[in-house]
């Protein structure tokens, strides 16, 4: 892999080459890779699995020293791919506190922000897509005869 990010790279089994990938990424593409899991309550809402952490949202943390507390998004850092939670602080030596950076593998979202208009169109969206893909595949299994049902039909005729 080249020095610079390449948009044509597709994956590789080598790891120092998905560890460049990641360091080499522009922002645009580091803010999908800062996808967090939502609850289980807001899946079956909004019908997907996980959508992208945004300051305001309120998430929990599911793995580490940390584990089960809760809090909202204060920081999201792109570069760093972090995400920094309130009230999850550290103390350092000098005795001042210090935010603890998080992974989003590591944390769930609760609540979802809704102060954008454009994230709830979105959200919506891919709700009403899932919803009608639930109705089009109910259509479909009531049309389609199987063959067990063929050969009763023929059975019937003869």
């Amino acid at each position: 892999m080249k020095n610079e990010f390449s948009k044509h790279w597709v994956g590789s089994k080598r790891p120092g080459k998905q560890r460049k990938y990641l360091a080499k990424a522009p922002l645009h593409i580091r803010k999908k890779l800062l996808n967090v899991s939502l609850s289980k309550e807001l899946r079956k809402k909004y019908g997907r699995r996980a959508i992208t952490v945004r300051k305001g949202d309120k998430v929990k943390i599911l793995v580490g020293k940390f584990k089960k507390k809760e809090g909202k998004v204060t920081e999201v850092n792109y570069g760093r791919l972090k995400i920094y939670v309130e009230g999850i602080q550290i103390k350092k030596l000098d005795g001042s506190m210090t935010n603890v950076p998080m992974r989003s593998s590591n944390i769930q979202i609760i609540e979802l922000n809704l102060d954008d208009k454009m994230r709830v169109e979105s959200l919506n969206k891919k709700q009403t897509e899932v919803q009608s893909e639930k109705k089009n595949e109910e259509k479909v299994k009531v049309q389609k005869p199987t063959k067990t049902s063929e050969n009763k039909l023929k059975s019937n005729k003869k």
